[in-house]
This record gives structure tokens, sequence and C-alpha cells, in this order.
């Protein structure tokens, strides 16, 4: 998977990671990964870019709980843990993630995260300015 990096300053510094093509069972940790490199050398809030994200699995979404965790400054969730927190999520009562923000999903995308009900967890934003000034 490519993946662009952007700075960017919300009223905090924000930093914008722009998958390209698929989230899936192969590529997931790659995106973990890099969330885990940013956290490590001091980035705190996320705003992840779906527009060119054309299909996002159960994986992708085991990701994005993972970053979730991360800027929480907890351990991401790795295989079977993934699966038992996507399985639990009607219970999380945790609300929507003040750290990591999706901004322009593509309709398949967003039916996937509606789908889930991980769409009840993410601010989702059409407009990245207005995404960042939401930090």
């Amino acid at each position: 998977m490519d993946m662009a990096i952007e700075k960017a300053l919300g009223k905090v510094p924000v930093t914008i990671l722009r998958p390209h093509g698929r989230i899936d069972g192969s590529n997931y940790q790659e995106l973990v990964n890099q969330a885990s490199q940013l956290y490590a050398s001091g980035t705190k809030f996320i705003l992840i870019d779906l527009q060119d994200v054309s299909f996002l699995s159960s994986a992708g979404l085991v990701a994005l709980h993972s970053i979730v965790l991360l800027m929480r400054g907890e351990k991401p969730t790795t295989g079977q843990d993934g699966w038992d927190a996507l399985n639990s999520i009607d219970r999380d009562a945790s609300g929507k993630q003040a750290q990591v923000k999706l901004l322009s999903p593509q309709a398949k995308v967003a039916n996937t995260l509606q789908m889930s009900g991980m769409d009840r967890f993410f601010d989702i934003f059409t407009d990245e300015a207005t995404a960042l000034a939401s930090y």
C-alpha cells in the first residue's frame, strides 16, 4: 500500500495519513506500523484521509482500532485480539475518538464503516479544513 504523510496544524499539530488502494489482510499492519512510528516520534493526533482507499476489509477496521489505541498510548491490537475487539464493538461505550478522525471515505468504505458500527466512534469529515479545525 502506498501512503503519503503530511503535517498540518489545527489547534494542535495533526499528522495526515493518506493511504492509497486497498486496506486488507495483506497490508493493514503497514498502516498500524506507520502510526506506531509516528506516535513514537511525537504524533498525538492523526487524520486518516480515505479518499483514495477503494476497499476496507475487517483487517482494515482492526488497523483503525489499533491506531486509536496507539494514539491513546495503549498497545495496538494484533491477531485474535483485533478480531475480539471488533466483535465487542457494540459494547464499547468510549464514544468518538478525539485523537483519530477520518476524512472523505469512498462510498464502499463508508458503507463498511457503517455496517461494522465503526462510524459511531469516529468523526468523519468531507472537508479537510473542517477536519483540521476540529482538533
